[in-house]
């Protein structure tokens, strides 16, 4: 998104998020494949959390012009310190996985988790998939791999929905996107085969380093270069 903001400085921020989406989806939904043919997906909490997301997304990316975008940069940098600090100091977070049953509670837990992000997703996007592995560890108790899998398959409900608002207005440039989509393609082969190989550890760590790098980038977008 950085990127595209930069690159396409004369677009429509709409056209921006609506091209970046592209983008994501066919990364996203290249990741998927491996993901669930290795880890035990959640199917009874993460169906009706996918929905909530697919619905929120959709109404998200309708509001995209309502809401004041730097109010969102400012929430969204200090949920990412908190996200990051909350990861550094509590060691053992993510490395252990809880099996649920699928509960009522937790069914409730995922629709209010899947709505709540996917909204976002629809009106802003960046970090969508760090706050769903966030709130699936802490909330679930997921560890790391399973909540990246499970991550996985709710933004591809978001990408979706948003998409099927952005391309019928308009707002994907289908060249530019295609481009930044084969890369995400390719990243997320890598991705997935790497967190796959070496497990949750290996995704904490990397999960923190996306975290201080998305704070770096917004700390100096809200405050340096304005």
């Amino acid at each position: 998104m950085p990127a595209l903001l930069h690159a396409l400085p004369g677009q429509a921020l709409a056209t921006v998020f609506g091209t970046n989406k592209l983008a994501v989806w066919a990364g996203t939904l290249s990741s998927i494949g491996s993901y669930i043919t290795r880890i035990n997906i959640v199917w009874r909490i993460m169906i009706p959390t996918a929905l909530s997301a697919f619905v929120c997304a959709y109404l998200g990316a309708k509001s995209i012009t309502k809401i004041p975008e730097e109010v969102m940069e400012y929430l969204v940098f200090a949920l990412l310190i908190i996200m990051a600090t909350y990861t550094f100091y509590k060691k053992d977070l993510g490395l252990q996985h809880t099996i649920l049953e699928g509960r009522g509670i937790d069914i409730a837990k995922g629709i209010a988790f899947g709505g709540l992000i996917g909204f976002y997703d629809g009106v802003f996007g960046p970090g969508s998939g760090s706050f769903l592995i966030f709130l699936f560890v802490r909330g679930f108790g997921f560890d790391f791999l399973n909540a990246s899998a499970s991550a996985k398959l709710i933004n591809m409900g978001t990408f979706t929905a948003a998409l099927l608002f952005f391309i019928p207005a308009g707002n994907v440039l289908w060249q530019i996107g295609a481009i930044v989509a084969v890369c995400n393609i390719l990243g997320a082969f890598v991705g997935v085969f790497l967190a796959l190989r070496f497990g949750s550890g290996f995704i904490r760590v990397i999960f923190l380093i996306l975290l201080v790098f998305l704070i770096g980038r917004m700390g100096l977008t809200l405050f340096v270069f304005q």
